[in-house]
């Protein structure tokens, strides 16, 4: 029995030691393991100084570059009735296409004869017009002879005075010679006077002298009224003078006032014809505007009124309108922090939504179903929401690896951007992202010229 028992003692620690020694790794697994071990280090050392290259992302909507491109609210110039539609949403339309037919709802303008109506008051203020300066000529003709008539009383008159201005010379002279006279006859019958008291003069001669002496002074009062006659005259030549002129101002200031009033109901029927016209001119206008046309070659997306008979107001939205061929770009939207690091011109690399792709971020070589663009504008204000709009164009002539933007890109659509900046290593890369640090740039952009 006690062999027995050692025996079985011995098959158990045997059978603990196949076990043991099945369950080690072999050597030469050992070293695999290590080999594989030091594959993925040394691989992973090498990932770690490849160039990574460097990106923006921002996220989109595709758009239009020129503003005619992008879609447009079409516009009814005047308030109307929709009598008809010509176009149905999706349909195409060329420039000058009709869009909606409306009707009249003014009643200024209700009057089918309205035109004519306009064009009979345009002739009757024609009239007026040609009234106005049949006055203006007669005024003129009057003034004409006013000036004639005047000239001619002006030259009788101017001559009157001169004739009795030289009338009262001639008398103011003569009566100089005759007061010389009278003075030299008072002296002779002074003396006679003292001659016939002394005896030397008879009785006779101091008569004939006193009587001498009567006929000179009667003849110098004579010569001092024709004096003051002669001045009266004068006076009177003057008044007369004055009233020619008073009386010729007057009439001419009558003639002007006439003339006022010509010149202002003329300049009053030329404004009104001007503005008949213009209303006239307005009316032929605005009868065209009661077709509403396209501004140019598009898609009717959406028309914003229905059915027929409904009022719009004037300046109203009726149909949006998709130019036809637009120019896409995109636009898409970039933290505050990076916009500093992109530069005019900058490469980006777009993913449209709809068409498949694989983009790797640090090597936009390897990308696949991504489009080529270039940076166009960059917005110089932010979002709302803090964001700012990089317009990217597409790049012509496009690169030989790359295929042009889909001609089926609609506006509106999504599309994932990411804007291609320097070339790094792959460990700065990730230490750059792990301390949240922006990218960096190889030479700070150029500064804009002010004077610009």
């Amino acid at each position: 029995m006690p062999n027995r028992h050692k025996v079985n003692h011995q098959q158990h620690w045997e059978n603990l030691a196949e076990k043991s020694n099945a369950s080690l790794i072999p050597i030469s697994r050992m070293l695999l393991l290590k080999r594989i071990i030091l594959f993925i280090f040394v691989l992973f050392f090498i990932i770690l100084f490849l160039p990574w290259r460097q990106t923006i992302p921002g996220r989109g909507t595709v758009t239009a570059l020129n503003p005619e491109d992008r879609p447009q609210t079409v516009q009814n110039q005047i308030g109307g009735r929709i009598e008809r539609w010509y176009v149905r949403e999706g349909q195409e339309v060329k420039k000058g296409d009709t869009i909606l037919l409306i009707s009249e709802v003014n009643q200024s303008y209700f009057d089918p004869e309205l035109q004519l109506r306009l064009q009979e008051q345009l002739n009757a203020k024609k009239e007026s017009e040609e009234a106005a300066k049949q006055k203006m000529r007669a005024t003129n003709t009057q003034i004409e002879a006013l000036n004639r008539g005047l000239k001619l009383q002006l030259i009788a008159a101017e001559n009157k005075v001169k004739q009795s201005r030289d009338y009262v010379k001639s008398d103011s002279a003569d009566l100089v010679a005759v007061q010389q006279f009278y003075k030299v006859s008072q002296a002779r019958l002074e003396r006679y006077e003292q001659g016939y008291k002394d005896g030397l003069f008879s009785l006779t001669d101091i008569e004939t002298r006193r009587m001498n002496f009567q006929n000179d002074n009667a003849k110098l009062v004579a010569q001092q009224n024709k004096l003051n006659i002669a001045k009266q005259t004068l006076i009177n030549a003057r008044i007369e003078l004055d009233n020619i002129r008073a009386k010729y101002q007057e009439s001419l200031a009558k003639a002007q006032s006439d003339m006022g009033s010509a010149l202002s109901g003329q300049a009053s029927a030329q404004g009104d014809i001007a503005k008949l016209r213009n209303e006239i001119a307005n009316i032929d206008f605005r009868q065209g505007l009661y077709v509403v046309r396209a501004p140019q070659n598009g898609y009717v997306i959406k028309t914003m009124k229905a059915g027929i008979g409904e009022n719009i107001k004037e300046g109203e939205s009726v149909a949006t309108l998709q130019p036809k061929n637009p120019l896409v770009a995109a636009e898409i939207y970039v933290d505050a922090m990076d916009v500093p690091l992109i530069l005019d011109q900058s490469e980006v690399r777009l993913q449209f939504e709809g068409w498949p792709s694989v983009q790797f971020s640090g090597w936009p070589s390897v990308a696949v179903g991504t489009f080529a663009g270039k940076v166009f504008s960059i917005d110089k204000m932010a979002s709302p929401n803090g964001t700012y709009r990089v317009l990217v164009k597409q790049m012509i002539p496009v690169p030989e690896k790359d295929d042009p933007w889909p001609i089926q890109l609609r506006q509106g659509s999504g599309v994932y951007g990411r804007v291609i900046l320097n070339s790094v290593p792959v460990w700065y890369e990730i230490w750059r992202q792990l301390n949240g640090f922006p990218p960096s740039l190889e030479k700070e952009p150029k500064p804009q010229n002010l004077s610009k």
